[in-house]
């Protein structure tokens, strides 16, 4: 399905940053989450790179695979989880256990981006999650993951945001 036009104005990142064009399944009795992702030459970091045909061809950088890893973790606690920013929900990675580069991720073929929650469990109002990934090309598993995230509620009127510390 198309991306809802209602997911993409809650999403915390803007369209540009979103970087997927389609969710191709949502299956909440396995937690789990499948996306599109085209590829093409105009991807953050991939536009910057110093490309040689042999030595160094255009490609999805991993810094880019991470940060689709929390995109896909938003779809996730937005059609799984039922998590909306606009009510003060925000996730944050809080450890990635296991990555794995399997192989370049090419210009052309779209990645097709699947996650799953092994775990989620309620600590003090807060939602920790721990999910699977593998994003896929064609047939080819190019990425591997294993991380955990936390999702928390954060009031308007929050003093501390997660993360920071009062030094004064």
């Amino acid at each position: 399905m198309p991306l809802d036009q209602a997911f993409i104005d809650d999403c915390p990142y803007g369209p540009d940053a979103l970087l997927i064009d389609e969710v191709l399944s949502i299956d909440r009795d396995k937690s789990e989450v499948v996306v599109r992702m085209p590829v093409h030459q105009d991807l953050p970091l991939t536009r910057d790179q110093r490309v040689h045909p042999v030595r160094h061809p255009r490609h999805v950088s991993g810094g880019l695979m991470v940060h689709m890893t929390g995109v896909v973790g938003f779809v996730h606690a937005y059609y799984v989880l039922g998590l909306r920013h606009a009510d003060g929900w925000i996730g944050y990675g809080a450890k990635i256990h296991h990555a794995r580069f399997h192989a370049l991720a090419r210009m052309g073929t779209p990645l097709v981006l699947k996650a799953w929650a092994t775990r989620t469990r309620k600590i003090n109002g807060t939602i920790m999650g721990r999910y699977s990934f593998e994003f896929f090309q064609g047939d080819t598993l190019v990425y591997e993951g294993d991380q955990t995230a936390m999702w928390a509620i954060i009031s308007e009127d929050a003093a501390e945001q997660p993360g920071e510390t009062d030094t004064s």
